[in-house]
């Protein structure tokens, strides 16, 4: 059964990326805890994330070091936290949020509800971040 990021990739439900390679896609959460929540994801689909074979499980960690600096980069905070919970998709993902505090890493608090508009800029001012580590 096909997962929704699946369905991301194959480019069925819309989302905003913010980096992708032939492996992996970085993308914003949609009810993130903080602005520039994003998610990391395998573009194969694999639930638990100890199953990815080693090469990919190790490209997906630089894959998501490069997106966190960009995150860092375009959102200034403390430091961009790391969360590999896995139970709410069936497709295995991390979590990298920007976090001033631990409770900006709190996932039983509300989640944001972000207009369009703020998306959209949220997105591309991590693209751009990113843009300008991977291309100097």
């Amino acid at each position: 059964m096909s997962t929704i990021f699946s369905k991301i990739v194959a480019g069925e439900i819309p989302a905003h990326k913010v980096a992708e390679s032939n492996d992996f896609l970085a993308f914003l959460d949609v009810n993130p805890l903080t602005e520039g929540h994003v998610l990391v994801i395998p573009k194969k689909e694999t639930d638990y994330i100890f199953d990815i074979g080693d090469d990919e499980y190790m490209g997906m960690w630089v894959f998501a070091k490069i997106v966190a600096q960009g995150i860092k980069k375009a959102f200034p905070c403390k430091k961009v936290g790391v969360a590999v919970i896995g139970l709410e998709v069936a497709h295995a993902h991390i979590h990298l949020i920007p976090l001033n505090n631990v409770q900006d890493m709190n996932f039983s608090k509300p989640k944001l509800s972000l207009p369009e508009e703020t998306m959209v800029q949220i997105a591309e001012q991590i693209r751009d971040a990113i843009s300008t580590i991977t291309n100097p």
